[in-house]
């Protein structure tokens, strides 16, 4: 399939690095090869407004992102304050369209693998339901590994195709804190997926080059389509 489903255990773990991180990759090393981003609900300014100004995308916004809402709040409770609600059926033929049309498509979520969507369903749900193969990002700080554990246990239970985790240095860290806080044996180990690499922090987030660099640390034939490295 050539599509991955970016999701976190959190807000602020790391989403919108890894993804633009592998969008630059991607346009640096595959420049024929047309990619699109998609944010499928998105609470408050942000993501899609980032995409736009780093990337030539041959989307419209509203196929960057679909379902929008002023407040950054849960959509379901950003949809109400607007008389409005999640209208999930009006993603899927979206993001149908730039599978078709698109070599590789990264779809971002929202929050964290167990954020509310609507008042029923939460990213997890949104995952299973759709098929979409999944990356988790795991921040690296105390606690990681419950996070890391809590969260491949809810994708298992509700059946997310989970491809892995990525950790991600939102700070700084050191080796010695990396393998302190998020040591990938263990965490492996517990959760039986394979960890992909690390993110190193990145002191600027918006540097194209520097964010296909930082891509070299992780596992790309588990997270590019498998065509491309057959």
């Amino acid at each position: 399939m050539n599509t991955l489903l970016i999701t976190a255990t959190d807000t602020d773990a790391g989403k919108t690095v890894l993804t633009t991180a592998l969008a630059a990759y991607w346009q640096t090393y595959f420049p024929k090869e047309k990619l699109g981003i998609i944010k499928p609900v998105q609470s408050g300014s942000g993501d899609r407004e980032l995409y736009q100004r780093l990337f030539s995308l041959a989307q419209s916004a509203e196929e960057i992102t679909p379902l929008y809402f002023q407040a950054p709040l849960a959509p379901p409770l950003a949809a109400e304050r607007e008389g409005r609600h999640v209208e999930l059926e009006k993603v899927w033929p979206i993001l149908a369209s730039l599978r078709r049309r698109f070599s590789f498509v990264l779809v971002e979520a929202l929050g964290g693998l167990g954020s509310p969507v609507t008042f029923e369903y939460t990213v997890a749900d949104v995952a299973a339901s759709w098929h979409l193969p999944t990356v988790l990002v795991v921040p690296v700080r105390l606690g990681a590994i419950a996070q890391a554990v809590a969260n491949v246990a809810l994708a298992r239970q509700v059946g997310v195709s989970l491809r892995g985790i990525v950790l991600n240095c939102v700070h700084p860290r050191t080796e010695q804190e990396i393998s302190d806080w998020a040591p990938a044996p263990l965490i492996q180990s517990l959760t039986c997926v394979p960890v992909l690499g690390c993110l190193p922090h990145l002191d600027n987030p918006t540097d194209l080059s520097q964010l296909a660099r930082s891509v070299s640390f992780l596992d790309l034939e588990r997270l590019l389509p498998v065509s491309f490295y057959k």
